[in-house]
């Protein structure tokens, strides 16, 4: 999961690089920082290349086949012309009026509903062009411990701020507060005024995003407040109307501004503790939130304050039976499907974590029911399912100090169900794949699974301490990104150069998987493995167009020229012309014949 996730942080900032917006998005996070005032926003949002991005963008996110209230998805314009589809998009742009809100509720697990609206995907393209340009202007505003729904940052993090404010701060008294039902009770006149007042004053773009707020919800009508949950802006609207909130509470006490300037924190610390300032630190992800205090009289302040500024500055109420402090020496408190709590050791408290009662409960009636299913479908796709689950379920609660304990608990219960349910089925498997062996070979009990797959051990999940967010880590500035990965040095220059050339006669899908291709081959060919140079290189489709082949990825492959012409060369001096001026190897050879078989061309034989 981490290496998934550092891997999908890299290709975001790829996918800025094919586009050559990085530069134009660090300029936008560089002014914003400098409290600049956006007025010409949507000449970026309608640029090609930041349509094209955020074509590239919807069509790699797994709803993107997820059709709307028009049935569409993703696939509707997989045979456009890329000329086609920027002028749909920008003309949409020119006066843009959202279609209706498809409403798909979700079964939570205490019983209750979880509505989610999706756009169409016209809509759901229209908001990536938007959050592609407002995030960094946002990134450079929003608080460093709000950490939901923002680039680079994760639960983990969020548990892992929490953790080190208990135990090296030594704050105990963990003020909770939910707000009831958040995302369906923002206030959309406030939400603009929040965008207006953290510079972005462009009319026409604060015009598009309140009508993509009034967007009718299928069934329901026109809403009066909210922002639906499945929309693409979504997370980022509620983030901006939060961060008032972060910036408050901060301003209390750990942002204060003082008349004298100290030197280090720990001085000003010092000093404030003489005033009749309160101490408390907070951390946030999207709505849920909690603020850390000294003493119970600090927390019972700083909850019935937060309590009126919610309701008097944005019209939020909070859920009482939710909402409460905890002496965490005593109880525990629950953050994202975390229990947090503190014990004595050495004189010093010292933080620990279980998994949520509510999260092994799911966790229980989840991998129940996949067993159900294999029971009817005893087959190695729904066996890799539950491993996936297994796997996906350890990899989020590892942070928990005591999540072996509590696997082993979900253990004895789901295994009950494994052994009965599938007594027949379940057969030990003694040769254990390498993906097994890597993330579980150091347990030696026997491995049983279906279908010769082995099934991961429930219990087999070891503490990982949570990692601290590093807030230099920024996708906007050059210093943020070394972070994260390496430019596209040594073939950028063929990336920009595919960018400037017009593709009239291809499909946009053709184009942005073209680009994405020569990155994937890191600008080199794919046969002779030497540097592709403009003027001497062409994309081949492995199964011809005319052959029924598509401009899917796994279809093309960038060659040189004479390598291409040696895939389509029939006559056999034209043959022998470029092999001669080629003088592949082995595998060289190997190559040109497999693309020449695709091609439905005859093998090469020396």
């Amino acid at each position: 999961m981490t290496v998934s996730r550092n891997l999908k942080k890299k290709q975001i900032l790829r996918n800025n690089e094919y586009y050559h917006l990085q530069d134009v998005f660090d300029e936008l996070h560089e002014k914003a920082s400098n409290e600049y005032y956006f007025r010409d926003l949507m000449r970026i949002i309608t640029s090609e290349k930041n349509i094209l991005l955020a074509y590239r963008t919807i069509k790699t996110n797994k709803g993107s086949t997820t059709p709307g209230t028009d049935g569409r998805d993703i696939t509707y314009y997989k045979n456009w012309g890329q000329e086609k589809f920027i002028y749909y998009f920008q003309n949409k742009l020119s006066n843009y009026f959202p279609k209706s809100v498809r409403r798909v509720e979700i079964p939570k697990p205490n019983g209750k509903i979880r509505p989610l609206g999706i756009p169409c995907m016209d809509d759901r393209i229209i908001q990536q062009c938007i959050k592609q340009v407002l995030e960094p202007i946002c990134e450079a505003k929003f608080h460093n411990h709000s950490y939901g729904f923002r680039p680079n940052r994760a639960t983990s993090h969020a548990i892992a701020r929490a953790n080190y404010l208990m135990w090296k701060n030594q704050l105990h008294y963990v003020v909770d507060i939910d707000i009831k039902g958040f995302f369906d009770n923002v206030h959309h006149g406030k939400l603009l005024k929040q965008l207006w007042q953290i510079g972005i004053r462009d009319k026409n773009l604060l015009s598009i995003i309140r009508k993509i707020l009034k967007s009718e919800i299928q069934g329901l009508g026109v809403p009066e407040k909210g922002t639906p949950q499945g929309g693409i802006i979504s997370p980022l609207l509620s983030n901006v109307v939060l961060n008032e909130l972060d910036w408050w509470l901060s301003n209390q006490w750990e942002t204060f501004k003082p008349r004298h300037q100290y030197s280090n924190v720990e001085n000003k610390s010092r000093a404030l503790k003489t005033t009749n300032l309160k101490e408390f630190f907070f951390v946030r992800y999207a709505d849920d939130f909690k603020l850390f205090c000294r003493d119970y009289q600090t927390a019972q302040k700083i909850f019935i304050a937060t309590k009126q500024w919610l309701q008097e500055r944005l019209g939020l109420e909070i859920s009482p039976e939710k909402s409460k402090i905890t002496n965490v020496r005593k109880g525990k408190t629950e953050f994202l499907g975390f229990k947090l709590y503190v014990k004595k050791k050495r004189n010093k408290y010292v933080t620990r974590s279980n998994i949520s009662d509510k999260a092994k409960q799911t966790m229980k009636k989840t991998l129940k029911e996949q067993v159900k299913t294999i029971q009817r479908n005893p087959s190695e796709k729904e066996a890799n399912r539950l491993n996936a689950m297994i796997l996906g379920m350890h990899n989020y609660y590892r942070t928990a100090t005591l999540c072996n304990m509590d696997f082993k608990e979900i253990y004895y219960s789901v295994n009950k169900s494994l052994e009965c349910r599938l007594k027949s089925q379940l057969t030990v498997i003694p040769n254990k794949s390498k993906t097994y062996m890597k993330l579980y070979g150091s347990y030696n009990t026997p491995a049983k699974g279906i279908k010769g797959i082995a099934l991961f051990p429930i219990f087999g999940c070891k503490y990982l301490s949570p990692p601290r967010f590093s807030q230099e880590i920024n996708n906007y500035t050059k210093r943020g990104r070394l972070l994260i990965h390496d430019k596209l040095n040594g073939y950028r220059h063929l990336i920009y150069y595919l960018l400037k050339q017009k593709s009239y006669n291809k499909s946009v899908e053709y184009k942005d998987n073209s680009i994405s291709l020569i990155a994937g081959q890191r600008g080199k060919c794919f046969v002779t493995n030497k540097p592709l140079v403009i003027g001497n290189m062409e994309c081949h489709h492995k199964h011809p167009i005319h052959l029924g082949g598509t401009d899917e990825y796994s279809n093309l492959v960038w060659l040189q020229t004479n390598v291409h012409k040696l895939v389509h060369a029939t006559q056999s001096k034209t043959i022998n012309k470029y092999l001669n001026e080629l003088n592949l190897d082995k595998n060289g050879m190997r190559k040109v014949n497999s693309l020449r078989l695709l091609a439905e061309n005859l093998e090469i034989t020396l």
